[in-house]
């Protein structure tokens, strides 16, 4: 069959290296977060403290646009601007951002890690199967948080190590992407 009879082929294989280009950024990126971990922190610290910032003006616009159809309309308010304060001090103070962003995903972690357990405990309750490997990755996903929260500097490299990977993962996986849809073109 021509690509010509099935146009939709031709266009989700005719750019095929873009996917490509995509993936050796991906993983370039990852490399360079590996390789300067002190210079990645603060950038994400610094991403952490302009999405406060981002997400309290955007609670704002949104409460202040929908407070005649929306009942209590100033909790939405007050979380925005409470976010946009938050969002100010981090951004004029990133050695603040730097020490903030390990506790806020170690208590993030701690939330999720405690969520696990009782899940786990109500899994056991019903007699799902297998129910203990759920309980065993919250119980490690606590103790991860705890010595995040206990040992920030831990926190920050941790944070780092796994953005570095994350990106090297999505990348790995553009160019497999791009490498089979080469594929799946050439053979068509």
């Amino acid at each position: 069959m021509s690509e010509s009879m099935n146009p939709s082929r031709a266009r989700i294989t005719s750019h095929w290296y873009l996917p490509l280009l995509l993936g050796i950024l991906f993983i370039a990126l990852g490399v360079w977060v590996l390789v300067t971990p002190l210079e990645s922190f603060l950038a994400l610290a610094i991403f952490f403290a302009v999405t406060f910032l981002i997400s309290g003006v955007l609670e704002i616009v949104y409460a202040i646009t929908n407070r005649h159809s929306i009942k209590k309309w100033g909790w939405s308010l007050a979380v925005g601007i409470v976010d946009l304060v938050i969002g100010i001090i981090l951004v004029s103070t990133p050695a603040l951002s730097m020490v903030v962003l390990p506790l806020y995903v170690g208590l993030g972690v701690l939330f999720r890690a405690i969520l696990a357990i009782g899940w786990a405990f109500e899994l056991r309750r019903r007699e799902v199967p297998n129910w203990g490997w759920l309980l065993v990755i919250g119980i490690l996903g606590l103790l991860f948080a705890l010595i995040m929260l206990w040992n920030p500097l831990f926190g920050g490299l941790t944070i780092v190590i796994y953005t570095g990977l994350a990106l090297i993962s999505i990348g790995v996986f553009q160019v497999f992407l791009s490498l089979r849809l080469k594929k799946y073109r050439d053979l068509w």
